[in-house]
């Protein structure tokens, strides 16, 4: 039975209109509630159940608030309430009780139900308070909800990225180091890709950026145990093909899968800063920026990722620098998105185009970095799907 119509918004909507649902088996009592709301909350629509098996058809989330008798022909007691909070968990919920029966509205309260009303003591302003009440203490309820849970994910989301964005060994002022990380759309907070940069004694710097197949918590772990172990290598004086070679026995003990595995770049800078080795796993080539424009290294000797052929030797390519240079190196996830043609990757070829535009502006650092995301997301037309990372070393008047 409906005595009013109006429009329902939702329990989150301030200012929307009332819509509630009455469990009420008593008719004349359902009709005196009715009466007694509609005399202060005239624009109301309220929706009346006999049984509970009706009132549980009737909730929809456009319902602000539920009304409740614990005596039903179908149920009865605290049964009634804990039906309707499992069928309407963010609903406000009042328990209507007895003179005699006051201590089950205190129990019903503990509960979850936001408040109870004694039937004989309800007129139509404290009705109309009571419920305006139960749903903002619902809504306040629910925000509190979403903070802790906010807090507790950001607290993780912290923890991981203390392994995943790990601080720079980095003790060369001339240097320019700048990084981002960013997560696919609509994923955890943390993915595969993961980077480090580690200078040794002898003041070699040595780098790697890498791509762990998938997304999500699983690939997130196991790209910070990748990094762990790569970081610990390169302290203990290892390098080139034999670290390799014994990260790749790490990810096949580590992975889940056989289809796991993992792009990777790897690279030593000399102590004189002009001269780079670079290691490619199957991972997109690193770009160049000096004095004479910008172009992607052009490393012919490269092998396949890491995961796929167990025992295999990396070689690697030297690439000369001058005085004034910068390196970008990074994941897929910038240049896989669209080039403005729902057909047509960005791939390397546009992201050079993108880095010559960026370079002739005399972009630096960040600028330079969130530049070349931003135009790829541009040309996209949405943020880029995948993880991505990027890391720029810089050097000189590239700095």
């Amino acid at each position: 039975m409906t005595a009013m119509t109006g429009h329902g918004g939702g329990l989150l909507e301030a200012t929307a209109r009332l819509r509630l649902l009455l469990i009420e088996d008593d008719p004349g009592d359902a009709f005196l509630f009715e009466d007694l709301l509609t005399e202060t909350e005239p624009d109301v629509e309220i929706i009346v159940a006999g049984t509970l098996k009706e009132a549980l058809a009737a909730l929809t989330r456009d319902i602000q608030c539920v009304i409740v008798d614990l005596s039903l022909p179908d149920a009865t007691g605290l049964d009634v309430l804990r039906q309707v909070l499992k069928a309407a968990p963010d609903t406000a919920v009042l328990v209507l009780t007895g003179l005699a029966d006051a201590h089950v509205g205190v129990a019903a309260v503990g509960a979850g139900a936001q408040d109870y009303l004694v039937k004989q003591d309800v007129d139509g302003p404290l009705l109309s308070r009571a419920i305006r009440y139960a749903i903002e203490r619902r809504r306040a309820d629910e925000s509190e909800r979403q903070l802790v849970e906010a807090r507790v994910l950001g607290q993780e989301n912290a923890r991981l990225e203390r392994g995943l964005l790990p601080v720079p060994i980095l003790n060369d002022a001339t240097l320019g180091h700048h990084s981002r990380y960013r997560p696919g759309r609509d994923r955890a907070l943390l993915g595969g890709d993961f980077y480090d940069t580690v200078q040794v004694g002898d003041g070699t710097i040595h780098g790697v950026i890498a791509d762990v197949t998938g997304h999500g918590a699983d690939e997130a772990s196991l790209g910070v145990r990748l990094r762990m172990a790569w970081r610990t290598l390169v302290l203990a004086g290892h390098t080139g093909a034999p670290l390799l070679q014994t990260l790749d026995t790490v990810l096949c003990h580590e992975r889940w899968s056989e289809e796991i595995f993992t792009t990777l770049c790897m690279w030593a800078l000399s102590p004189d800063r002009r001269t780079l080795r670079v290691w490619r796993a199957g991972h997109p080539q690193p770009v160049l920026f000096d004095r004479d424009g910008v172009r992607a290294l052009q490393d012919d000797d490269f092998g396949p990722a890491l995961g796929l052929l167990p025992g295999i030797e990396w070689p690697y390519t030297d690439v000369p620098l001058g005085d004034d240079w910068a390196l970008m190196f990074y994941t897929d996830g910038l240049i896989e998105g669209f080039a403005g043609d729902p057909t047509e990757r960005l791939d390397l070829a546009g992201l050079l185009v993108l880095a010559e535009a960026a370079h002739a502006r005399g972009d630096r650092g960040h600028t330079l970095i969130d530049g070349l995301i931003a135009e790829a997301e541009r040309l996209n037309g949405d943020v880029l799907s995948d993880d991505l990372a990027v890391l720029l070393l810089s050097r000189g008047a590239l700095r």
